[in-house]
């Protein structure tokens, strides 16, 4: 009979267990890798806003960054946390939290691609005396930190407050950063008027596809008190937000866009298409994505043009176009395209899809293998008709049968109004 060791019954065990962590510690890495060459290959190494830079020389590869970023955004490759899918990141900034040796600085740009970031103080008023910024606009897209700051601006504004026969404040913008300014002013009892240029409230969430999964962390509103979302679909937190316009009784003038702020004696003017108010100060709580870039073509008027996608299934058996060649327009796309007896095109001026997600990519491969969607390269609208759209590809003169144009270009930011108010932008290259 062969006798074991009785140490033996203890390091067996504990070498089994090392082996097996090291194993799972090396697929997690190697997947890490395998997401961070797709990134490179397909060119989306640039994070939209705010992110995390790791320093190398201090993070010691708990992987406790990693754990905190629901997005998949940090992975730990040969040991140190990386960014392997900056696309994604939304700018919460949770991995810097939770990172246990403060190796991660968050920052705005990067190295070969600045973002234009507008000055702020720590009480959100810009350069310029009376004009205030929170939210997405000041490079915070995050619902919750967007809602902090509209009820942070507000109470710098109120304490600020004059007697007066004008407005104590004009907010600009109905998305999270607005609705919770808006509140604020209402329970600081503030004269103050709020506008939106579009037709609902939201902001950039309104322009999110149907049933888009958005992450909100618990908020503290003024009036409503705190509340605590998680994730909740793009509809219900719409939905949530109109129940509290409805409840207090929250007054918004839906439609109305901002055409100029000039300076008064006595504070600002604010021009809009409907009226002129006269006002203190203003709080900007607009998004970056700014108004819809246009195509500036005959017919672009029309009824059946529109910049965004809310819902595929009002193009169900229609015949559309999508124009554009970014994640938005490839979404889009794919989108109307899994809608019974759609017809979708997909043009794009350029000769490839360079900047898009992976995901996107296969997926639209799938819809035009399928025979769902026909994608033109190098082609560009030149005129729209009711009932048809025309295109030039390559030189040639091409007529679809269309009944709805879906226009995803971008949009153009808000950074001539800022600088002709006089408020300082700042293009950051990768700093805080």
């Amino acid at each position: 009979m062969i006798e074991f060791p009785l140490w033996s019954a203890y390091v067996l065990p504990l070498t089994l267990l090392l082996w097996l962590y090291v194993r799972r510690q090396q697929r997690r890495e190697a997947r890490a890798l395998a997401t961070m060459q797709r990134s490179l290959e397909t060119g989306l190494t640039d994070p939209p806003s705010l992110h995390p830079v790791v320093d190398p020389n201090i993070c010691m590869g708990s992987g406790a960054c990693v754990r905190a970023c629901p997005e998949g955004t940090l992975g730990i490759v040969n040991g140190k946390a990386h960014l392997i899918n900056p696309t994604v990141c939304i700018g919460h900034g949770a991995c810097a939290a939770a990172c246990p040796v403060e190796a991660i600085t968050l920052v705005f740009g990067t190295e070969r691609r600045g973002v234009d970031i507008p000055y702020v103080k720590p009480t959100f008023e810009t350069n310029v005396a009376g004009i205030y910024i929170a939210g997405e606009l000041g490079g915070m897209g995050l619902i919750r930190k967007a809602a902090e700051q509209g009820r942070q601006a507000m109470e710098s504004i109120a304490e600020n407050r004059a007697e007066s026969d004008q407005l104590d404040v004009v907010i600009v913008g109905a998305g999270p950063a607005g609705i919770s300014s808006t509140l604020a002013a209402m329970d600081k009892k503030l004269r103050f008027v709020t506008v939106e240029q579009e037709d609902s409230l939201g902001g950039t969430v309104s322009h999110y596809p149907r049933n888009k999964i958005v992450m909100s962390q618990p908020v503290a509103l003024p009036i409503v008190g705190k509340v605590k979302l998680g994730e909740i679909s793009k509809e219900s937190l719409l939905a949530f937000w109109q129940d509290i316009v409805n409840r207090v009784g929250m007054p918004i003038n839906y439609g109305e866009r901002v055409e100029k702020i000039t300076a008064s004696d006595r504070g600002y003017i604010v021009k809009t298409g409907r009226a002129e108010y006269p006002s203190r100060s203003v709080l900007l709580a607009i998004g970056r994505r700014g108004t819809p870039r246009k195509l500036d073509v005959p017919g672009e008027e029309l009824s059946k043009v529109v910049y965004s996608l809310i819902d595929p299934e009002q193009y169900r058996g229609k015949r559309v176009l999508v124009v554009g060649g970014g994640d938005s327009a490839i979404e889009a796309a794919v989108a109307v395209a899994g809608e019974p007896g759609s017809q979708v095109t997909l043009s794009y001026r350029g000769d490839a899809f360079g900047r898009i997600k992976q995901k996107n990519r296969e997926l639209l491969g799938e819809a035009e293998r399928a025979g769902r969607l026909t994608i033109m390269l190098r082609s560009t609208v030149v005129r729209i008709a009711p009932q048809h759209a025309h295109l030039d590809q390559n030189g040639e003169a091409i007529t679809l049968d269309n009944d709805a144009v879906i226009v995803c270009a971008g949009g153009i930011l808000p950074t001539p109004m800022l600088k002709e108010i006089g408020i300082l932008v700042e293009t950051k290259f990768g700093t805080a």
